[in-house]
């Protein structure tokens, strides 16, 4: 049965929300193997011991790059037409958000994708903190909070500089923007055996990096058969969060799409993979201190993803696999920020943060 068969048996709203369901089992499976962690490989970094986790992200996001510039470049994902290119952005809020999104990121020892990841193995201090993410980012969106979300992202935008494109900014072709893909891609996979991360892992880091270009590719193609028009999408967890949280408070009757999948499929995904390779266990707070600590960070993951308009993977990577200028900003300010916090808080602080087991 080809897509247009499920469409026409299912729904394209319902054929939208299956696609989101089995590329975010893709991803959960594959980041809860490989141990995707953008926080884990900032610390890293931060340390001056560029190591395992740092060349798992590296191969994650050069794998994204390249599939989807290559997706581009064959004209199967019209890139241009993406969110991150096609409207204008906020400048402002990629730095401002990106600052804040590092900090809470490090104080709940995972980012949002990692904090999903991890709560669907029994850890109860990331399920409780993605809750805390989803309602702080739900409230950034259209609560109580969007006005100064509002504010601070009006500061600057992109329609002062002619446009989010990195590579029209740089001059730069699609041809070139491949080359030079796939070349950091061969690189990152050369530094992840040299780290001894072995092949089973590399592997899954691949996946999850594929994990982009798969939806990309799945959304453009709705796009072209759909009756209804169908937003051109990554993989990002800052909205679908809020708006899977929503699907379960409001009355039903609410459309479903990609974005409500996408997160279940993660959740399902990272907990057959942990069930399957027997990495099931509850874990809870170890005191009230970690407790403010973990939920301050998740708050101000959802302020600030939702104020860059992407978190650690829907900006640092899917956003920067477009080459859009402020998932680029937003990608260094997290990490610049996550080394800072690191420094000020776990290094010079009484309880240490490893850079292994997130959250």
């Amino acid at each position: 049965m080809d897509l247009l068969q499920l469409v026409d048996r299912i729904g394209e709203n319902e054929t939208l929300a299956l696609g989101g369901l089995l590329v975010g089992m893709i991803f959960g499976i594959a980041a809860q193997q490989s141990q995707f962690c953008l926080r884990a490989a900032a610390v890293e970094f931060s340390r001056g011991s560029i190591g395992n986790r740092t060349a798992i992200w590296l191969v994650v996001f050069t794998v994204a790059v390249f599939g989807t510039q290559l997706a581009d470049l064959a004209g199967m994902v019209p890139a241009a037409e993406s969110r991150q290119i096609a409207s204008p952005q906020s400048i402002s809020g990629a730095l401002i958000g990106g600052l804040l999104f590092g900090t809470g990121m490090v104080l709940a020892r995972g980012c949002a994708s990692r904090l999903l990841v991890l709560s669907a193995t029994g850890n109860l201090r990331a399920l409780l903190s993605g809750l805390v993410f989803a309602v702080v980012a739900q409230a950034s969106l259209r609560g109580f909070l969007s006005p100064a979300r509002e504010a601070v992202a009006s500061l600057a935008t992109t329609q002062t500089i002619g446009g989010n494109s990195l590579l029209e900014a740089l001059g730069m072709s699609s041809q070139m923007a491949l080359l030079a893909s796939v070349f950091a891609f061969m690189l990152a996979l050369l530094f992840s055996f040299f780290r001894k991360n072995g092949f089973k892992v590399t592997f899954f880091a691949m996946l999850a990096g594929l994990a982009i270009p798969a939806a990309w590719l799945f959304t453009a193609e709705m796009g072209r058969i759909a009756f209804e028009p169908v937003q051109l999408e990554g993989v990002t967890f800052t909205g679908p969060s809020a708006d899977t949280l929503m699907m379960f408070l409001s009355p039903p009757g609410n459309a479903i799409e990609f974005d409500i999948g996408l997160v279940p499929g993660v959740f399902l995904g990272s907990f057959l993979a942990a069930a399957l390779t027997g990495q099931l266990a509850l874990q809870g707070f170890e005191g009230g201190p970690a407790m403010r600590r973990y939920l301050l960070g998740a708050a101000l993951m959802g302020f600030g993803g939702m104020l860059a308009g992407g978190c650690a993977v829907g900006a640092g990577v899917t956003g920067a696999s477009v080459f859009a200028i402020t998932a680029w900003v937003t990608l260094f300010a997290i990490w610049a920020s996550a080394m800072a916090t690191d420094w000020l808080v776990d290094r010079r602080g009484a309880a240490p943060a490893s850079t292994g087991q997130a959250a």
